[in-house]
Order: structure tokens, then C-alpha cells, then sequence
């Protein structure tokens, strides 16, 4: 057992600050990936051919426990492996494989998105999709650096002018006041329109839902915008007044995008190979909406009613959400 594993233990309270998440929800995560892990050795113990007898070869250097939290460590905060190996007293190489191994599985078992969620089961998928349009879904999206491209041709295709870098971006669509993260599009090019990312998701969702976004959204019929100012004009008090109270119903995506960038694998500059973008990004969303109480990992057990279960809770949310309240938890940031 690791110095850090044991802080953990010792200290609950400092588990978001440290890793992202609440102490509680990492003794849920634990169970479920320890589940997955199970699961997914049995498989490879079926397809593989056996040289040696098994529980033989090298034991794990790290217990499960303290795999899974160099894992949230290095999503949280964005250490080098070197670094993450003289923490938890093993290799470079080792930390990276360790890292990798626990991306993929955490990836399976914490659905990034609602959608995503019920993805397996197209009734429940159908309504889903009916239940949303009772709500104005806000989406906006946002832009985080990589490494320039070394080919020149690449640079141009992934050069953002307004964050005067290369970028990779995502789009995030969540339900009023936060409460969860209905759709993800992640790793699209920094220079794509934002107009564009949502046209590419616009299939996902029924032709009645309804969504609100800033004014990079403007001229679609389903999203409502703020009031634009006129050419060589000035909006009157009264539009001034409403842009402003569109902007605190929208402010909460705001506060969902951060939530995300506190994770800071997904704020700072991407070092990891570009092509585990998008798991990167998909298991930060899952344990954002872990963090906020929109995931409960005790539904995931229950393959067969999942969905269902997923749906009842959208309902409870339409009586809980008031229209001043925005459903996440922002201390210990």
C-alpha cells in the first residue's frame, strides 16, 4: 500500500481536492471497476493460450486500490509519469501501462453522456429522446491546446485563431441548470464552428427539442440565442435586460465546462498521444457527472433496467430543478 492510498484513507476530506472526486465516490468507483477488472480478465483468460500455470509470473506491483488512484491523479492533475512513478514507487513505463490498463476500463463503466448512457437499448433510447424535449438543452463547447503537428499540412487543420494555437474541441449539451451531461462530442479540430459541431450531433435529438446557446449559434431554428446587437446600433434597456437573464439560465454549461477543466488533463495542454483524446476526455466527463450525483453507480449493476431507472430519475429532476438552482458541486475546487 502507497503513502498516497494511505493519505486517502486517512484524510476523506481531501479526496476531491486531490483526485476530483468525494471520497465516497471513490470507495463506488473501486467496487465497480474491481467488477470490470474481473470481468475483463476472464474474458482475455479465455482467448489466451497458457504457457505458464495460472498465478504464476510477475505479481502486480501496485494493488488495485492505488492503480485506480494514480489513475484519477493523473487526470486530475496532470502529473508526468516520471513523477507518477516516484509517488507510488514503481517504473515510468510502469505508471504509463498502469494508466493506460485502468483508462479503458474506467472509459466502459462511466458513460460520459445520458445518451450515451442508454445508447444499448433503442426503446428506452426513443424515450429518452421524448422525455428531453421537455426541456432547453444548453450547449456550448470549448477548446483545450496540443502539441503543434509536426507535418505543416496538420498545423493549418488544427490552428485555432481565436485561441491562437493548435486546439482540440469539445461540445458539451446539458440539461437546465447542469443537473447532467446529455450529449458529448469530443476531439473535433479547434478551428471547426461551433454551428457545425452541433449540426454533425443534430440526428441525435428530436426534431421538437428545443436548446439555448451563445450568439456562435445564431441563425439556427431550434436554438435560442441572445438578442445581437444591430449594426451601428445599441439594443434598447429592455433587450439588454433579457440578454441578461438568458445569461444566467445559460451561465450553468459554464460552470459544467469548468468542472471539467479542473480536471486538469482536460484543461491544460494535451500531452498523451492525441489518439486517447477522446477516451481522456469521455472518462473526465464520467466522473464529472459521478461528481455531481448524476451517475449513481449502484443503477450500473442493473444492466437490464438501467435505462429505465435513468429515465424515472429525468423525471424526478423536472420537480426538483428550480429555476434559480444549478445542480453542482463546486467546493473544494
Amino acid at each position: 500500500m502507497t503513502y498516497t492510498w494511505t493519505y486517502l484513507q486517512e484524510n476523506p476530506r481531501e479526496a476531491k481536492r486531490l483526485i476530483g472526486i468525494s471520497y465516497q465516490n471513490l470507495m463506488e468507483l473501486m467496487e465497480m471497476a474491481k467488477s470490470l477488472d474481473k470481468k475483463h480478465r476472464e474474458k482475455v483468460e479465455q482467448q489466451k493460450t497458457r504457457l505458464i500455470q495460472a498465478g504464476g509470473g510477475a505479481k502486480p506491483k501496485l494493488s488495485v486500490e492505488d492503480q485506480i488512484v494514480l489513475t484519477l491523479i493523473y487526470l486530475r492533475q496532470s502529473l508526468t509519469f516520471q513523477v507518477l512513478g516516484l509517488l507510488f514507487q514503481v517504473s515510468e513505463s510502469t505508471a504509463n501501462n498502469i494508466f493506460n490498463y485502468w483508462l479503458k476500463i474506467l472509459e466502459d463503466g462511466l458513460p460520459p453522456s445520458l445518451i450515451e448512457q442508454v445508447r444499448k437499448n433503442e426503446e428506452n433510447e426513443a424515450k429518452l429522446s421524448e422525455i428531453l424535449t421537455e426541456y432547453e438543452l444548453i450547449v456550448d463547447s470549448a477548446e483545450q491546446e496540443i502539441p503543434r503537428p509536426k507535418d505543416y499540412q496538420e498545423q493549418k487543420k488544427f490552428y485555432s485563431g481565436k485561441k491562437k494555437n493548435h486546439t482540440l474541441k469539445n461540445q458539451l449539451i446539458v440539461l437546465p441548470h447542469g443537473a447532467d451531461i446529455v450529449d458529448l462530442s469530443a476531439g473535433k479540430r479547434g478551428p471547426e464552428s461551433d454551428i457545425n459541431l452541433w449540426r454533425e450531433q443534430q440526428d441525435v435529438f428530436s426534431q421538437e427539442q428545443k436548446f439555448s446557446g451563445d450568439k456562435a449559434y445564431v441563425g439556427e431554428a431550434q436554438i435560442k440565442t441572445p438578442i445581437k446587437k444591430p449594426k451601428k446600433g445599441e439594443l434598447t434597456a429592455q433587450q439588454k435586460e433579457e440578454n441578461k437573464q438568458f445569461s444566467s439560465l445559460r451561465v450553468c454549461v459554464e460552470h459544467v465546462i469548468r468542472t471539467v477543466k479542473t480536471f486538469r488533463s482536460a484543461g491544460d495542454k494535451f500531452r498523451l498521444n492525441i489518439n486517447k483524446y477522446e477516451s481522456v476526455i469521455s472518462l473526465v466527463c464520467g466522473l464529472v457527472r459521478l461528481r455531481i450525483g448524476a451517475l449513481i453507480l449502484d443503477v450500473l449493476k442493473f444492466d437490464d433496467s438501467t435505462s429505465e431507472m435513468i429515465i424515472n430519475q429525468l423525471h424526478l429532476w423536472s420537480d426538483l430543478l428550480t429555476e434559480n438552482e444549478c445542480n453542482l458541486d463546486f467546493s473544494s475546487l
